[in-house]
């Protein structure tokens, strides 16, 4: 009798496409939520928006060293040496998702345009880059194209989620 799991190769559990994917839909998400609360609690003036572009990158960093560390910890095989600096480095997306919106904050910081209501442009940026990530996610996936651009919709729900919930807040 053959083993049913030979036929059928192994994909990682964590390939580049899909830690793309992962990475960029939740610092999208987080991006958009902490512009959201920054924004609520009053930080429309320059040196607000500095503030919270330093506090967006911090938080950048520390979801992907968690998210590293427990992709790490989550492998209970036995571990080489270097593989947790692998695991850390491989969430480089979630981390560039999250630069725009920082360069977003720190331009209106800097003056390069108005610091007050910079977080439309920032929840536009978001919503877009989810919809790009649903339908490079689908289309990869082989879907159809009309499967495709649904999956960039259902994406971009997420982000247009956080700013009706950040409208319903205010």
């Amino acid at each position: 009798m053959a083993d049913p799991t030979a036929a059928v190769p192994r994909r990682p559990a964590h390939d580049a496409r899909s830690m793309l994917l992962f990475g960029g839909v939740y610092g999208a998400v987080v991006a958009s939520a902490m512009v959201a609360a920054l924004t609520f609690h009053g930080h429309e003036s320059g040196a607000s928006r500095r503030y919270d572009a330093a506090w967006l990158l911090v938080t950048a960093f520390a979801s992907a060293l968690a998210h590293g560390y427990a992709h790490y910890i989550a492998d209970r095989g036995p571990h080489r040496r270097g593989q947790v600096l692998r695991a850390l480095a491989a969430e480089w997306p979630l981390v560039a998702a999250m630069l725009p919106t920082v360069l977003i904050l720190a331009g209106a910081g800097w003056g390069w345009w108005p610091a007050d209501g910079v977080e439309y442009p920032a929840f536009t940026l978001n919503v877009t880059l989810l919809f790009v990530l649903g339908l490079l996610s689908a289309r990869w996936a082989g879907r159809r194209w009309t499967i495709a651009l649904a999956t960039g919709v259902g994406d971009a729900l997420l982000g247009l989620f956080v700013v009706v919930a950040n409208a319903i807040i205010k």
